[in-house]
């Protein structure tokens, strides 16, 4: 009879899974996610539109709304942060429950088995850590492809302006909890952090567009923001919530967004982050201090982030800082190399083992999982016990500790009646965050020998650049963390026997350790600084940790980028980074340019040029010109793809005519209409029917383009649109010839005007120009093209 309910339950899980949609909207991209950040039908990666466009329907829109409308967006602004702060709180909080659980029962489980038989016991472990795994690579790669890795480099180039599609939806939300649950409780070289901060993110989006829409998760009353700036707002504060969730952090969650994922910063912004990281920080204290009643299983002293070694090494001498910049110098060369391992083993993984299909995913994945529970269980059994150390009485440090229970000095393999431990299996046959609080423990000198150390750094740092890149959730920052401390206890022992007569801790060493190792190859110096400072409890070990950090990053930035820089470039996300290249100080917009043809849009365009257009190149943006009343041609300003996509698919500004609207005909759109729903491609030319009637109209662009886009004159140095691109945000900057007549200046005394003062009394600075002729828009030499004046060139994202 339990066979047959079994059976039962077994059908019924896989109809329900087999029911399941695959992803908010329809893809085309492969089941085994390899086109998740590579070409697709509507052009691969795509900018997101940052700038305002200041059409009509944008203006009728701002003109209705009022002064209460403004308070009202600034509360629900605020609303929403604190929402992202309490989801993010939550998802940390369930994550850490589960994999502290998982982890609690693994080893509890071995080690009551190993007191009969240690291969019975191994069995038992790596059985476990196997199902964990994949169950992780099984939701990874047949449900949410988008899931796998750390989310990082995506998040960052959602944030710099590139939309990749799937980073942000409801199934790859869902992904990274359970799958980062799956890969970090299955003992993997891999840690949680980093799929917080794309939870985090992926919980600010859905709550910026509402829900999500595949899943009937929608509440209307929740679809208030309806651009891609305050969704970028939104996602900044989900990046900073989750870091703040991952180490107990806040206010390095905010410098994290802050430094490492966004290139677009206000004060108002920064007060939001703010409030969501300490929201986040409300939740995860309240949860820590309900565990504390024993309520959360193997919680207790696990789960969240706090290695306190406030009781550790106080002060330092001048003698202690050459041990201590080498330290950082060690920390910056295996950071680099580490950077470059990942990338060359990534880049030859996804070219060569991943295009093979998700079986050979689910079977990389495994493989690593079972030479990873061989190395941490088998290692140990090879190395000889020490005795216990003589402690004080009134130490709170047991030896040997009991087995299956948190602390130093394990008793694996060692005799059962003397009071012996294993130093190996303390750091090696234990989870990570109780590794990192061992090594990182003070009063505890020459618990780990020199042979221990090496063979954990060697196989470790091994494992952790093999296992970063599969097709799971994975971290690097824990992992990081565990190969720094352990060089850096190695640099603590040689400190401790060369100056005997210093107050020196070898846990000291190892937060420093950990410290130079992530800042050569994050490359993060303040955000890491300041989270390296809360987590540890110790402000007094600020200096030091600024100096490794500071000798770290440069040793790293002598050989190659961050990490994160190179995972991005590796996923083809065209980052823009904070300086412009050398050669472009040497190089105009006009070189830059390459005198490309440009596509354009007269005023009144028939719908099958529209159609034509559309269907012969991939511009996400057009310039409109016009002819103006001496037969120049000016250009009018900008129009989108997408938007081009709503006019025709709607059909409701088709006219008869081909000359321009006089003005008299309603805007039959809202603002909202020309928004592209976020995650998702949004309209497709495909999928839009036109008849032959259809195709003979025409459609007058002037009410739906952007009056009023960015331009630069075509010899202004390429380094200087660059920083005005990146600064701003922009998508599309237009290149015109250099205009030959000044209408007026502005200067910070123009910007000043109050609301109640009267401009017409107000007096211009002598600097200001007033010309007494109406406006005249730049016109444009003759050149090459159909279009005279190609010097307007446009400086677009093409895909």
């Amino acid at each position: 009879m339990i066979s047959g309910h079994l059976q039962n339950g077994l059908e019924t899980a896989r109809l329900v899974w087999s029911q399941l949609p695959s992803s908010d909207e329809p893809e085309s991209a492969s089941p085994e996610g390899e086109e998740v950040f590579g070409p697709r039908v509507n052009g691969g990666v795509e900018s997101l539109d940052y700038e305002v466009i200041e059409n009509y329907a944008y203006r009728e829109e701002q003109a209705k709304r009022g002064r209460f409308y403004v308070g009202y967006s600034v509360m629900v602004k605020w609303f929403f942060a604190s929402l992202i702060g309490i989801g993010t709180g939550v998802a940390a909080i369930f994550i850490n429950l589960a994999v502290e659980n998982f982890s609690g029962w693994k080893f509890s489980l071995t080690f009551s088995i190993i007191q009969h038989s240690y291969f019975a016991g191994f069995l038992v472990y790596t059985l476990f850590n196997l199902a964990l795994v994949m169950s992780s690579v099984f939701i990874v790669t047949h449900f949410a492809p988008a899931a796998a890795g750390s989310g990082i480099p995506e998040i960052k180039g959602y944030l710099n302006g590139v939309d990749a599609p799937g980073i942000l939806l409801f199934r790859t939300l869902i992904g990274k909890i359970f799958g980062s649950i799956g890969s970090v409780g299955g003992g993997l070289a891999l840690g949680k952090e980093g799929p917080l901060v794309h939870t985090g993110a992926c919980i600010a989006s859905l709550l910026g567009q509402g829900g999500s829409t595949k899943y009937h998760l929608r509440l209307r009353w929740l679809q208030v923001f309806k651009s891609d700036r305050d969704r970028r707002d939104l996602v900044t504060c989900g990046c900073a919530a989750g870091v703040a969730a991952a180490f107990r952090a806040p206010v390095g969650g905010v410098l994290f967004a802050l430094e490492e994922v966004t290139s677009w910063w206000r004060s108002q912004l920064m007060w939001r982050v703010f409030f969501t990281s300490a929201v986040v920080a409300v939740v995860v204290r309240s949860a820590m201090n309900w565990c504390k009643s024993g309520k959360c299983g193997h919680f207790g002293s696990g789960g969240f982030i706090i290695w306190d070694i406030s009781g550790g090494q106080d002060d330092y001498s001048f003698q202690e800082l050459l041990p201590m910049s080498i330290i950082g110098v060690i920390g910056g060369l295996l950071g680099a190399l580490f950077n470059q391992l990942t990338l060359y083993i990534t880049y030859w993984r996804r070219r060569y083992l991943h295009k093979k299909g998700n079986r050979v995913k689910i079977i990389e994945v495994c493989l690593v999982s079972l030479i990873t529970s061989f190395i941490s269980f088998g290692l140990p059994l090879l190395r000889s016990c020490s005795p216990c150390p003589v402690t004080e009485a009134n130490s709170a440090i047991e030896c040997p500790r009991p087995p299956g229970t948190y602390g130093n000095y394990v008793n694996f393999h060692c005799a059962k009646d003397k009071k012996e431990y294993n130093d190996l299996a303390t750091i090696f046959f234990n989870t990570q965050d109780d590794a990192i609080r061992n090594l990182f423990s003070a009063k505890t000198i020459h618990e780990y020998s020199a042979q221990s150390l090496l063979t954990f750094l060697v196989m470790f740092y091994s494992l952790a650049v093999v296992t970063f890149g599969t097709a799971v959730p994975a971290g690097q920052f824990v992992p990081g963390i565990m190969i720094g401390s352990t060089y850096g206890r190695l640099v603590g022992m040689f400190v401790v026997t060369y100056y005997k007569k210093l107050n020196v801790e070898e846990g000291t060493y190892a937060l420093l350790g950990a410290a130079s190792f992530l800042g050569g190859s994050m490359r993060m110096t303040v955000s890491l600084c300041v989270i390296m400072v809360e987590i540890t409890n110790n402000l007094k070990l600020l200096p030091l940790i600024m100096l490794v950090l500071l000798i770290s990053k440069a040793v790293g930035d002598a050989f190659n980028e961050g990490l994160y820089e190179e995972q991005a470039r590796l996923r083809g996300i065209p980052l823009l980074e904070t300086r412009p290249k050398q050669y472009m100080r040497n190089m105009t917009a006009r070189e830059a340019c390459r005198n490309q043809k440009v596509v354009y849009f007269s005023r009144v365009v028939k719908v099958a040029d529209v159609v034509s257009v559309l269907q012969s190149n991939i511009h996400n943006g057009f310039p409109v010109v016009e002819r103006g009343h001496n037969g120049e041609m000016r250009v009018i300003g900008l129009i989108l793809r997408s938007h081009m996509l709503v006019l025709l698919e709607s059909k409701t500004d088709f006219q008869n005519s081909p000359f321009p609207c006089d003005g008299s005909m309603p805007i039959r759109h809202n603002f909202s209409d020309f928004v592209k729903p976020v995650s998702s491609k949004g309209l497709s030319l495909d999928k839009i029917h036109l008849t032959q009637d259809d195709l003979d109209m025409y459609i007058d662009l002037a009410p739906f383009l952007n009056p009023c886009p960015y331009i630069v004159p075509e010899d202004m140095s390429l380094s200087k649109v660059y920083n005005l691109f990146r600064q701003l945000g922009l998508r599309h900057i237009f290149v015109v010839p250099r205009a030959s007549h000044v209408i007026g200046l502005i200067t910070r005394k123009d910007l000043l005007i109050e609301e109640n003062e009267d401009s017409a009394t107000l007096e211009l600075q002598s600097t200001s120009v007033r010309a007494q002729q109406p406006v005249r828009r730049p016109t444009y030499r003759q050149g090459e093209t159909e279009l005279p004046l190609l010097n307007s060139l446009l400086i677009q994202t093409q895909h």
